[in-house]
């Protein structure tokens, strides 16, 4: 018996060898532009306010083309059009521009870009994955479509920060820490699941623990607690029901999800990139 068990566990550490081989093969071959559209597609989800949404989903032919309102109290914000564009888009940005914009919120001309931008993760993207971003921006079709200007009912600060340098990749070998990477810098889950101070500063103190409001054309919705409290948050859900939660709006009781969560865009995301941003959520600490 004990030799069974020991290859066991050497046959179940292979494999995850293997698994974790395979995975950094597949990153490594994945060129920027199919890099780019992996993340757009899937876990960063851009579309889901930029790109305009008609009763049956994103309309044909106006993806990133800008959309809006989005209304809170403080603002009502337009999401601009992304696509390469000279009058409206991004056709006359260089390519640091397009990447100062995504991680600092600096337009060229100097200004600011403001709610509900979630640069503050955002600065946390890697390099080549700014870099992967701009290339799939670039290999958009240019659409015109003019937007108006947000209206903030609030002022903005002078910057979200000192300018961000080098940011190095983190790597998908490690699963905890490239599924913070992709709950934080790429996806913002945090932005959406982490409970507000008055004044709308984030409790960092309750990270994924959920609460806030998204008013909408589907009611109101309010973001679900993400922690692994095993009565309020995910503790007592599988890995396979936290996977489906994301990628398909169904809890295990079989009631749906409802929007903004981007199950569209999040049902492509790879199953080994599921696997470490469930391994992340594990970490967090449960909250009542």
């Amino acid at each position: 018996n004990t030799d069974t068990r020991h290859g066991v566990t050497v046959l179940a550490a292979c494999v995850v060898l293997a698994a974790i081989a395979a995975w950094a093969n597949e990153a490594a071959a994945e060129t920027p532009l199919e890099r780019g559209r992996a993340l757009m597609n899937g876990i960063v989800a851009c579309g889901n306010c930029h790109t305009p949404q008609g009763p049956d989903g994103p309309l044909p032919g106006m993806e990133l083309a800008g959309s809006g309102p989005m209304k809170s109290e403080v603002f009502t914000a337009y999401a601009p059009n992304l696509t390469p564009d000279p009058e409206t888009g991004l056709g006359r940005w260089s390519d640091a521009e397009i990447v100062t914009a995504i991680r600092e919120g600096r337009r060229p001309d100097g200004t600011l870009i403001g709610p509900p931008m979630p640069i503050h993760f955002y600065r946390g993207i890697a390099d080549d994955d700014a870099a992967a971003l701009v290339a799939y921006l670039r290999s958009l079709p240019p659409v015109r479509n003019a937007l108006p200007k947000s209206d903030y009912r609030m002022p903005l600060p002078a910057s979200w920060g000192p300018p961000v340098g080098t940011v190095p990749a983190v790597p998908r070998t490690d699963p905890v820490a490239y599924g913070a990477y992709m709950a934080g810098p790429l996806g913002h889950c945090l932005e959406c699941h982490t409970p507000m101070k008055p004044g709308g500063v984030p409790d960092t103190a309750r990270p994924g623990a959920g609460g806030m409001a998204f008013p909408g054309p589907w009611g109101i919705s309010v973001a679900a607690n993400i922690t692994p409290h095993p009565k309020h948050g995910i503790g007592a859900w599988s890995d396979r029901q936290i996977k489906d939660a994301i990628t398909k709006g169904v809890r295990p009781d079989g009631r749906s999800l409802h929007p903004p969560m981007p199950f569209r865009w999040y049902a492509t995301i790879a199953e080994s990139d599921l696997d470490a941003l469930v391994a992340f959520l594990r970490t967090l600490k449960p909250i009542e």
